[in-house]
């Protein structure tokens, strides 16, 4: 039932990209602001709250053949979305469509192809999601990571590192992505460039990086 629900759905999130705009050619762009205060409205409204996840569950079927089913990346390079901050999930959205954050042509298209509701519903989905976590595979090395996290990370994202509106939760993250990314910031080679996370990591050895991972992927 759930492969045939994703093909559904995928089939259709595709052929409303090909009704899209030719390469070079702009469409019109997403209300941003109106749709954060849509987002405000549905989450104080448990009733609308409920469509919205309904309607979310719909399209992360198709967003599961990168992201794994509710949320859970079956691919350790993957991140995933499960229990991610519903604002900072919109905002990426908003990222995406107007290529502030690198990302696929396909990628790109297929956030601007999705209506306002189906924008909000899918935010509103993966962050109703338990995230799988598993425990750390070296407790010591671990517990190295929490002194290292609670110095250059927990004042972003949180101690618990569930972040805020407008930083990721990175509690529970893929091992594999969370050190890509760190790397990335560090060496300034990742796809994304942020000055402030640069100044926190610019410091860390490579063995900090996986102690690091182990504490925040072994966060619940």
């Amino acid at each position: 039932m759930t492969n045939r629900i994703r093909v559904t759905v995928g089939t259709a999130l595709v052929a409303m990209l090909f009704t899209l705009p030719a390469l070079g050619q702009s469409a019109a762009a997403p209300a941003w602001p109106d749709l954060v205060a849509r987002l405000k409205q549905v989450e104080s409204d448990a009733s609308q709250a409920e469509a919205m996840y309904k309607a979310g569950r719909r399209v992360a079927a198709f967003c599961a053949n990168c992201h794994g089913d509710g949320g859970n990346s079956a691919k350790p390079d993957v991140p995933n979305l499960a229990g991610q901050n519903s604002y900072y999930l919109l905002e990426q959205l908003r990222e995406f469509s107007v290529t502030q954050r690198k990302t696929t042509e396909f990628k790109k298209r297929l956030v601007n192809a999705m209506s306002p509701d189906e924008k909000i519903g899918m935010v509103v989905f993966y962050a109703g999601q338990e995230v799988t976590v598993k425990p750390p595979a070296d407790a010591a090395l671990a517990k190295r990571g929490a002194d290292l996290y609670a110095k250059r990370c927990a004042q972003c994202h949180e101690q618990n590192g569930r972040g805020t509106k407008h930083y990721s939760r990175i509690a529970g993250q893929q091992p594999v992505y969370l050190t890509n990314s760190l790397k990335g910031y560090r060496d300034g080679s990742g796809v994304r460039i942020d000055r402030e996370m640069a100044a926190e990591v610019k410091p860390l050895t490579d063995a900090d990086i996986a102690a690091v991972v182990a504490h925040v992927s072994s966060m619940k």
